[in-house]
């Protein structure tokens, strides 16, 4: 699918790479591996090359290795090093389709999925692993681990942007559940990153971004036993006024819930902007009922929908996961370090988008107890973050795309600031220090440390920003 003419140069710039060396040795390469290498023309290989938003389907790699092992990655990253653009895709949910590098290698990860629980209740996950794959195996052991909410994305994204979700206020991110990972670098070693073992690293890819330091094929993490939770949505009628008066009541609602709620609050745009409040409650209906009439209460405005259900871990997080379908959208993110203080002025910036949403997801809790710069994610303090959501097609994204940086500047004069590395963006003003705060320079140094040549570099590597 071609990208709209007028498409911001920012996101079709090409990827730089090092001075070439030499040409890869395709077959070689194809020899060495124990999964399938596909070339352009090699059957699946449409399929293969492929992110979840068509509109990177214009992203077409010079191959793609479909990894079973970690050896596979190895020699991958050593035949392509410094001679084509190189990226690995778990998930393949780049909002911008950076792990489908243009006449590069695409490192697949996806079969390499496996998720096995320990005695001791650490899981070891396969980078290739989605989320389904993940609540799926650990909900059979009767365990939890906090992550996004789309069954698609794959944990390795997730995980190395931080991973906010919606046990997040209950359980941390799910970077605060890593305890080890194993890494091949851009030179070609293997290294287990823990905090005893490489600890500059390992503190790097606990909110550091996928795709800077090498490729993480192999997660441990530590998880909780399963609670009972309660999942609940609650639609309110459009309108410019109960919309902007549920977020003045949602906003200290939240920052004053007990950190067993979590709750996000969405709001749709168009002529006559609607909102909803959906989110997870870690514990029974019966304790989550109370809570939601009071945010009913403070808001005085009654939801026209209400659904509240008392779910087990992996049909919760079911409950969240949306449609599996591949989907075409632009989309940033901001962050809310406080509440903000004109909730009309943010529901009017959404006024006459039309397939726009603007998504509050709450902070606080015990996303808040680890520090600053204990971990490469910097939000730790933040009230809420804030993504811009857009769905577009190839003959509108160009105007989408001006609609949602609109909408970007606007949030930023209302006091919203940084952005969410997850939600990457090349055209957010200043990125490196939206993405990374005061961890910037640090992440920077790690960066060189572990690929000095910039065998990973692209448009928005650490390398740039």
């Amino acid at each position: 699918m071609a990208r709209a003419p007028l498409f911001h140069a920012s996101r079709e710039a090409p990827q730089a790479i090092g001075p070439s060396k030499a040409k890869v040795d395709w077959d070689g390469l194809r020899q060495r591996m124990q999964g399938p290498l596909l070339r352009p023309g090699d059957p699946g290989f449409e399929d293969a090359r492929k992110l979840f938003n068509p509109l990177n389907d214009d992203h077409i790699p010079a191959a793609v290795a479909q990894c079973e092992s970690a050896e596979d990655v190895r020699q991958g990253v050593l035949a392509a090093a410094n001679r084509v653009p190189l990226a690995a895709r778990s998930g393949g949910h780049s909002y911008v389709g950076y792990s489908a590098p243009r006449g590069g290698l695409v490192l697949d990860l996806r079969r390499m999925a496996t998720v096995s629980v320990q005695a001791d209740g650490t899981a070891a996950v396969g980078a290739g692993a989605s989320l389904r794959d993940v609540y799926s195996g650990l909900g059979r052991a009767n365990r939890c681990l906090p992550g996004g909410s789309c069954f698609t994305v794959g944990i390795s994204g997730v995980a190395l942007g931080g991973g906010i979700g919606v046990l997040q206020r209950k359980f941390g991110l799910t970077c605060d559940h890593l305890v080890e990972a194993e890494v091949i670098t851009a030179d070609g070693r293997t290294l287990m990153a823990s905090a005893t073992r490489t600890p500059d690293l390992f503190w790097a890819l606990r909110g550091g971004g996928g795709g800077n330091f090498g490729v993480v094929t192999r997660f441990t993490f530590t998880t909780d036993p399963a609670p009972p939770l309660t999942v609940f949505v609650l639609g309110f009628p459009a309108g410019k006024v109960p919309v902007t008066e549920v977020m003045t009541a949602w906003q200290p609602w939240i920052a004053g819930a007990p950190r067993e709620l979590w709750a996000n609050l969405n709001v749709s745009g168009g002529s006559d902007p609607s909102c909803r409040v959906a989110g997870c409650f870690v514990g029974p209906r019966s304790a989550c009922t109370p809570l939601l009439d009071s945010l009913v209460a403070r808001a005085d405005v009654q939801p026209n929908r209400r659904t509240v259900e008392a779910r087990d871990y992996f049909d919760a997080m079911r409950f969240f996961s949306g449609r599996p379908d591949r989907e075409s959208f632009v989309a940033s993110s901001r962050v809310l370090t406080a509440p903000t203080a004109d909730p009309g002025g943010v529901v009017a910036l959404l006024a006459g988008h039309s397939g726009m949403s603007l998504i509050l997801d709450a902070l606080g809790g015990a996303v808040a107890d680890v520090d600053v710069q204990q971990t490469a994610f910097p939000h730790r303090t933040a009230f809420a973050t804030a993504q811009i959501y857009a769905t577009a097609t190839a003959a509108s994204e160009a105007e989408v795309t001006r609609s949602v940086g609109q909408v970007v500047k606007g949030l930023a004069d209302l006091g919203f600031s940084g952005g969410y590395v997850n939600y990457i963006d090349p055209d957010l003003p200043d990125w490196g220090r939206s993405y990374y705060g005061p961890n910037l320079e640090r992440l920077r140094s790690v960066a060189h440390d572990y690929d000095p040549d910039r065998v990973f570099d692209f448009a928005q590597s650490l390398s740039r920003a």
